[in-house]
């Protein structure tokens, strides 16, 4: 039986991640590490799973950082301007995550709208979306910084460090988050109708597909995610600003492509999303542990990944099709 190297990959490069920090750090596997290593992981991955439906259906969103910046900027001056009147307690914290979901919800229906109703191509639509959310937090926060009152900061600190154990409330989320996906695209019909959009619209229309309304809700669903992201990422500093969410976007992408889902659509996997996610988080943790280069290149890192995948991909469509 001949191994799908191309599926398996991304498989045997988190399991050689995992050895290469073993051996140069013994901290690396320390329960701390790991613990810290999957909660920064959650926000993205949890994104990125929103990020695989909006790909494999043949979209795309640049702006899912800039969104999250701006739904945490309106989540503190929720909290914030209720907190005289409602008072420090949940009920407070409750009230900036609804508006933190439904704002996401909002935004991602914005997108989706201008793309499938205005018919925008998604690069331009996501790409506007994003200088107009990261502008509105800059203003919000008047070049500065939004800040979470601080006796609300201390209240909602349970929902990013707390948690069952050592597996905190964002490792959980994500996890639920992952599961729920992975079914959905294969084996729910909007999975399917995904799918089939992103091989061929013209056929799926043809079939009887809604193309306008998939699309349309896998936007949708992208923004649910990244509100609930960023519900979980708040009480983390409990603040905002401009620079809020940065590169997310890259690294939510970046992902979706290592697990192998194909950037023109047809193809999607969340579970290789998954595994896409915590290569990117390992090498960032391995290269910080090991001092092997500066921080400031993960970026770059990043991006080289992201091209190396993609040749990948081409050259897997080259041999299926010769």
């Amino acid at each position: 039986m001949k191994l799908d190297l191309h599926t398996l990959g991304p498989l045997v490069a988190l399991v050689a991640l995992i050895i290469l920090g073993a051996l140069l750090n013994p901290a690396f596997l320390a329960p701390a590490n790991i613990t810290n290593v999957l909660a920064r992981s959650a926000f993205i991955g949890m994104i990125a799973v929103g990020m695989t439906f909006v790909i494999t259906a043949g979209g795309l969103d640049l702006s899912v950082g800039s969104m999250a910046a701006f739904l945490a900027g309106i989540a503190i001056i929720a909290m914030n301007f209720a907190l005289p009147s409602v008072g420090e307690n949940w009920g407070t914290i409750l009230l900036g995550m609804i508006v933190c979901i439904l704002g996401g919800i909002a935004a991602g229906y914005l997108n989706g709208a201008l793309i499938t109703k205005a018919r925008i191509e998604p690069f331009i639509v996501t790409l506007g979306t994003m200088g107009i959310f990261r502008s509105l937090i800059t203003w919000m926060a008047d070049g500065g910084t939004l800040s979470l009152d601080y006796g609300l900061r201390t209240l909602a600190r349970p929902v990013y460090y707390g948690g069952i154990g050592w597996i905190t409330w964002p490792i959980i989320a994500f996890a639920l988050t992952a599961i729920a996906g992975e079914w959905i695209m294969r084996h729910s019909r909007f999975g399917r109708h995904v799918e089939a959009i992103g091989s061929n619209d013209r056929v799926a229309r043809y079939s009887a597909i809604d193309v306008n309304r998939v699309k349309l809700m896998t936007y949708v669903l992208l923004g649910l995610l990244v509100g609930l992201a960023t519900v979980l990422y708040v009480p983390r500093l409990g603040s905002a600003s401009g620079s809020t969410g940065t590169l997310w976007e890259l690294e939510a992408i970046a992902a979706v492509i290592i697990g192998g889902t194909a950037l023109k659509g047809g193809t999607g996997r969340v579970w290789g999303t998954v595994v896409g996610v915590l290569i990117l988080s390992l090498i960032d943790n391995i290269l910080n542990l090991a001092d092997l280069v500066s921080p400031y290149l993960n970026g770059a890192i990043q991006g080289v990944i992201i091209v190396l995948a993609v040749v990948l991909q081409r050259e897997k469509r080259t041999a299926d099709e010769r």
